[in-house]
């Protein structure tokens, strides 16, 4: 069976400037759990032993680092599989459906149009990356894209021309 909570709705920019995917990059991350398994597009992305505790989430904004690693994902397979323990010694079983998530194939972000830096025929639509976080008893679905933009961010800082916005997606408590 495959859970699903009601979606969260992406900023107003998304929809402003519709960006569409037609593949997505993807990581998964276990925090706080025992034997924590994803599998993804047929390969485990988190493969723990039984036994095997995952640490809690590293100390200040690790999410910051977050970026999908597995790449090249097209539009969309079977949902994952995540199998674990939350840390009270119950197992749980999801099925987290990517395609009934991000069913309309939007990149979502927050930049305005004015915004976008051109490439080509418009502003960039690349991959974005999708985020699997298994911690205790939750899952959380976030996604990131980076996308160049035609003004700094950080005011002073050239290299700043961009936006990598993290966003939640959908969340579960188990």
């Amino acid at each position: 069976m495959t859970d699903q909570s009601p979606k969260i709705q992406p900023p107003p920019e998304t929809y402003a400037v519709p960006l569409r995917f037609a593949q997505h990059n993807f990581v998964a991350y276990c925090y706080n759990t025992i034997g924590c398994q994803v599998i993804y597009d047929r390969h485990y992305q988190v493969e723990d032993g039984p036994d095997e505790v995952s640490p809690p989430p590293p100390a200040g904004n690790y999410k910051t680092n977050w970026n999908a690693s597995y790449l090249g994902i097209e539009n969309f397979p079977a949902p994952a599989q995540v199998r674990w323990k939350s840390l009270d010694g119950v197992q749980h079983e999801a099925e987290v459906d990517m395609a009934a998530i991000f069913k309309d194939q939007l990149v979502w972000h927050k930049v305005p149009k004015a915004d976008m830096a051109d490439f080509f025929h418009g502003p960039v639509a690349g991959e974005p990356g999708i985020i699997l976080v298994v911690n205790d008893r939750a899952i959380d679905v976030y996604t990131k894209m980076f996308i160049p933009t035609k003004t700094e961010q950080i005011p002073g800082n050239k290299d700043s021309d961009f936006r990598d916005d993290l966003f939640l997606a959908w969340t579960h408590t188990y």
